[in-house]
């Protein structure tokens, strides 16, 4: 029996409305003919797209399509996989960018002005204050203590009470509930001054939390599904997040038994291009009014529908016992490599919808429209049909209503809902490379072997005309020689590679990834000096760079936001909710970290200056150059509030010990005698006089006076 780890089950709330429920007397008629004549609109307007991908995909995988064809004079059918190497490199970069550091390219930080949530709040130091050391015993524990004195002339804001205002603390709340009125918002004004950072904190928790989430999903496999695809057909697809129960294995201690641990856990996954059927009248994801996802299903996985929330198990079998119906689409023949294959899959196709419908649609079929929604003309459903059944049908559970879908162009069309991508730029370049090598290979071919020319008049009549060494021909008249004999044809290959070469320096063009960018050798001119390289490296990052912009823009930004909005509506965790922004830091990384380090680096060296040390961030800058090593901040740093503890530790470690009183009547001991001062010399500690060090004198000897015979410490004679 699965049991849930600290009661999961009630992890996440759920706001949605089953607008159809088990047992309902319904004509589903309406909402499946709506929803298939969105599918159909949608699948027509997207044909000219498919053909472009079918191009691609076999650009891709070397192969001619049955638009082309061949001459009998052409023996070769070389295809050369450039669209291959480029796409692959252009894959690998985008993904070295995104998970060069091993972490979603993913950040959460305070607003500019946060609302409900303090930014910094101090408390005032008093080092002679014996007020507030048991509140801070209690809120500190064993930690270092310092005394607070409450500022009396602190205001409260209007309309705001001490309540209000703690409750401004966020995730600091318990931690200095117990200081009560003595913590002041705003930063502290002495750099000893312990400052807190409630909405800092709250970000820094929801970034773990989205971090944790995304981990626990998977969500790095599939955005390099998203990432591959999008650099192959110009468009990547992902969808999420939706609460999903994931089984952790674990084995009960008293009996042995296996009993797996259930928690619901947002999760995220990559979907199709071919199966992603967007509005065609938008442009993006902002623009689309819905969206239609195809699903190729097998039987089990149509009965495991009913284990999720608001199918309905009756539909679900009704549509299981009406039989398969998924029926293979022309792009799906033409990419199958046995196309003998024409039996139709033992499949169902299963379509989900989401996007908006017509109220009257819904209430002309007696569906229950909650109050808020009554005068609006349409609503945001998503809804499941397969074999004309209704397998689920909701409003749209997020706040703020969004349909969950989130497109990525490789390179940004502003005509079209879908990008372009590495195969279509590169399209008539790969149809020239692969023209040029079939024309030289068969040129090597013909050039390679004699043409031979047989005057039948000189030979008997009836012999094997057919060469090879050894062969013996019977010759009846003639000179000799004029029978037999071989002409050869002249090698053009190389004027043919030439010209291959020049359309594989276009294909460069047109990528913007150059050839050395993913290994080839034998780079000419400027690229063989390490700055031309690094000139060249720089121009080939400058392709990349609108790539990763477009990722940041599309998908991890968008995404995160809705991981951070599913958290703010789901989560009970109040520590992590608060005026937050996600930023997407995917162009961050193009910059390499070795280098991203130096330039810190340089910047302390240039802020360490008295002067301007009051302008620099250096809590930032020192989380900075943790990062650009691959290292954790928040293991590595500390926080502004422990960064001031522990100056004030060092500082206590650095000042000189006190001596050690001298008790009343102890013997003193003989007193220094007083010596005179040498002219230029410096005068040391206890009367001590030394010599001059400049050298100028003798080094550090110096001339000093001669000691007198009978005092003390003359050792002449």
């Amino acid at each position: 029996m699965a049991k849930n780890e600290n009661d999961q089950t009630e992890l996440f709330e759920t706001d949605e409305v089953s607008v159809i429920q088990d047992g309902d007397e319904m004509n589903s008629g309406s909402v499946v003919n709506y929803i298939y004549s969105r599918f159909k609109r949608a699948e027509d307007a997207r044909q000219t797209d498919e053909l472009r991908w079918l191009r691609a995909y076999r650009n891709y995988r070397g192969l001619y399509g049955s638009d082309v064809q061949f001459t009998e004079t052409e023996k070769s059918r070389v295809f050369v996989k450039v669209t291959k190497t480029k796409t692959l490199a252009a894959y690998g970069q985008i993904n070295d960018v995104l998970f060069g550091n091993n972490k979603f390219p993913l950040t959460v930080n305070p607003s500019v002005l946060p609302d409900g949530v303090s930014d910094s709040v101090h408390i005032n130091l008093d080092p002679n204050a014996p007020a507030g050391q048991e509140e801070l015993t209690k809120a500190f524990g064993d930690e270092p203590k310092v005394s607070f004195l409450f500022d009396p002339t602190e205001k409260l804001k209007p309309g705001e009470t001490m309540f209000d205002r703690m409750d401004r603390l966020g995730p600091l709340k318990d931690r200095l509930e117990a200081m009560g009125d003595k913590v002041i918002e705003g930063p502290g004004t002495t750099t000893s001054t312990a400052t807190f950072h409630p909405a800092m904190v709250a970000a820094k928790k929801m970034e773990k939390k989205i971090h944790d989430q995304l981990e626990e999903s998977g969500a790095n496999k599939q955005l390099r599904h998203t990432s591959f695809e999008m650099a192959l057909f110009g468009t990547g697809i992902m969808k999420g997040p939706f609460a999903v129960d994931k089984e952790y294995p674990n084995w009960d201690e008293e009996t042995g038994e296996y009993d797996p641990l259930v928690k619901t856990v947002p999760s995220t996954s990559h979907v199709s291009i071919w199966n992603f059927y967007p509005d065609p009248d938008a442009y993006s994801m902002d623009e689309a009014e819905y969206i239609v996802e195809r699903h190729r299903m097998t039987r089990s996985q149509m009965r495991g529908l009913k284990s999720r929330p608001f199918f309905r198990e009756e539909s679900i079998d009704d549509a299981i016992r009406m039989g398969e119906s998924y029926e293979k689409k022309y792009w799906e023949q033409d990419m199958e490599d046995d196309a003998s294959n024409t039996a139709s899959p033992e499949r169902y196709e299963v379509l989900e919808f989401w996007g908006f419908v017509d109220t009257e649609i819904l209430e002309t079929n007696g569906i229950p429209i909650p109050k808020e929604l009554k005068n609006t003309e349409q609503v945001n459903v998503n809804a499941w049909i397969c074999n004309d059944k209704v397998l689920r049908l909701v409003l749209n559970p997020f706040k703020p209503t969004r349909i969950p879908y989130y497109a990525v162009p490789y390179e940004l069309n502003p005509y079209s809902f879908f990008g372009v991508g590495i195969a279509e730029n590169m399209d008539d370049t790969q149809t020239l490379m692969n023209g040029f090598m079939r024309l030289a290979i068969d040129n090597a071919a013909l050039s390679g072997n004699l043409i031979i020319e047989v005057d039948e008049t000189n030979l008997v009549p009836g012999q094997d005309l057919s060469v090879y060494p050894g062969k013996i021909f019977r010759r009846q008249g003639g000179a000799p020689g004029q029978g037999i004999f071989g002409t050869k044809f002249p090698n053009v290959a190389g004027e043919n590679m030439q010209l291959f070469d020049k359309a594989r320096v276009l294909a460069d063009e047109s990528t913007g990834f150059p050839s050395f960018a993913h290994g080839q050798t034998g780079v000419s001119g400027v690229g063989r000096t390490a700055s031309g390289i690094s000139m060249l490296m720089s121009a080939a990052n400058g392709s990349i760079r609108n790539v990763v912009k477009n990722v940041d823009d599309y998908l991890i930004g968008p995404l995160g936001r809705a991981f951070f909005a599913f958290n703010m509506q789901f989560d009970f965790d109040k520590s992590i909710k608060g005026d937050l922004e996600v930023k997407a830091s995917g162009t961050e990384s193009l910059m390499a970290n070795e280098v991203r380090s130096q330039r810190l680096m340089q910047f302390i060296g240039v802020a360490s200056t008295p002067t301007l040390q009051p302008f620099v961030k250096s809590d930032y800058i020192i989380r900075e150059i943790a990062k650009s090593m691959d290292l954790d901040p928040d293991k590595v740093t500390n926080s502004l509030s422990d960064a001031a503890i522990q100056a004030e530790i060092l500082k206590k470690f650095a000042q000189p010990p006190a001596a050690p009183p001298v008790p009343e009547g102890a013997p003193q001991g003989p007193p220094m005698p007083e010596t005179p001062t040498a002219p230029g010399a410096a005068t040391g500690q206890a009367g001590v006089s030394v010599s001059d060090t400049t050298g100028a004198g003798g080094g550090n000897i110096g001339t000093g006076t001669a000691p007198i015979p009978g005092e003390q410490g003359f050792s002449g004679s």
